[in-house]
């Protein structure tokens, strides 16, 4: 019966990767030599991307983040150590056992290198297990679940772009600070939003709030009436959104229509991308407090890099998608340092260089897998304030990386020495 539901679910799994022009290949230059490499291990490097490229998390991942790993291969030459690179990209479809099974062929079959993104928490959990069973890296920017560096840590695994405890340590803190002290938590029913809701009332409490109550919803949930009618009944402050994609941006709707706002209730986006906020819109989304890992308009050098994505993508990348980006060129960096392919030399060289990029500068891998950068506290700005249609935040804060994220001290990953 095990293998059957393998088989089906490869069967579900790779006819998407190919559909989705599996291997992007990287053409090697006009007269590269067909001699592989001695320390490369079949003459190709080749990088998957387990995605939602048509669920709820597509808009945030997707499309958006598979353009972005080209990017990086393009802008890294195309090949590395004399040998071409490959971009391979599945649809998980959001369930974890198509994560897990085409992990397993990628590595098994399909000589895939390495996974360098996996969106959504439940199945990164899923396609963790069988990196570190393999032996393969595996890094995340797409999950936020922070299992991923706590019990679930493996020597082959980062997770890059944030967490739910970096997430809910900025934005809850900054919210109860602000006077939003009973709090109401809204919570997509899975691995990420339990984490999320965990956290943030954790921080919640510490600080000297209260939580009154919370709920849990379906993934990919369409009806949120009955649910904010809870959170309407609690009286509570501020009603936490701990749910991300489309659900967040149907909740944020649906909560306009039941006059929340009107009511005195305060909406908390406890992971909000750019892309919807530009959806919602300002007049729907003016005053929000949310947390990043990065924003197109920072600098000089995050525009330079995000104008391009735009040329390509059609809209401004967001933290997870630039996320992408930075760890390919990172992965080959060590790849070309390591002079091989293989898995512990290349884990070492990632971990000894430092992240130095666009988006995290001084950035380093921790012990448990957790890449340490600065995060930050932004505001939704005004309709009137807006400048140009991606033009929607106003930095409160930067966070630095060693207060963003958990304390190594706390970690819960087997690896960390105490």
């Amino acid at each position: 019966m095990r293998t059957t539901f393998l088989a089906a679910a490869l069967a579900v799994a790779l006819p998407v990767m190919a559909w989705q022009g599996a291997a992007c290949a990287q053409q090697a230059p006009a007269g590269h030599s067909q001699k592989t490499s001695a320390r490369i291990s079949d003459g190709v490097v080749r990088l998957g991307f387990l995605l939602d490229m048509s669920g709820l998390y597509a808009d945030v991942t997707g499309p958006g983040s598979a353009a972005a790993a080209r990017m990086a291969v393009e802008d890294f030459g195309g090949t590395v150590l004399g040998v071409p690179i490959e971009v391979v990209v599945a649809d998980h479809q959001n369930k974890p056992d198509i994560a897990a099974a085409t992990a397993r062929a990628w590595f098994d079959t399909d000589r895939v290198d390495a996974i360098l993104d996996v969106a959504a928490s439940a199945t990164a959990l899923a396609a963790a297990d069988i990196a570190k069973a393999k032996n393969k890296v595996i890094v995340f920017n797409g999950p936020g679940s922070v299992r991923l560096t706590n019990e679930a840590c493996s020597p082959v695994s980062v997770h890059w772009a944030y967490d739910t405890y970096a997430l809910a340590n900025a934005t809850a803190l900054a919210t109860v600070k602000a006077g939003g002290d009973s709090w109401f938590f809204l919570t997509a029913d899975y691995a990420f939003g339990q984490d999320l809701e965990r956290d943030a009332s954790a921080v919640v409490k510490a600080n000297g709030g209260k939580v009154l109550g919370s709920v849990r919803a379906p993934l990919n949930n369409a009806d949120f009436s009955s649910f904010l009618l809870q959170a309407q009944g609690s009286g509570a402050k501020v009603v936490g959104l701990a749910n991300a994609g489309a659900d967040t941006t149907n909740a944020i709707k649906q909560a306009a229509e039941f006059g929340l706002s009107q009511g005195g209730q305060k909406l908390a986006g406890l992971l909000v991308y750019i892309s919807d906020v530009h959806s919602l819109g300002l007049k729907a989304t003016q005053g929000m407090l949310l947390t990043e890992g990065f924003y197109w308009d920072l600098d000089d050098e995050t525009r330079a890099w995000s104008k391009r994505y735009f040329e390509r993508v059609g809209k401004m990348p967001n933290m997870s998608q630039a996320g992408v980006y930075s760890t390919v060129t990172h992965y080959l960096k060590a790849v070309k340092a390591a002079g091989t392919d293989e898995t512990s030399a290349v884990m070492t060289a990632m971990r000894e260089m430092p992240v130095d990029d666009f988006y995290a500068r001084g950035g380093r891998i921790r012990e448990d897998g957790r890449m340490i950068h600065d995060m930050y506290l932004f505001e939704v700005k005004k309709p009137e304030e807006s400048k140009e249609p991606w033009d929607l935040y106003r930095r409160v804060a930067t966070i630095p990386g060693d207060q963003a994220f958990q304390p190594l001290a706390a970690s819960r990953c087997p690896l960390v020495k105490k």
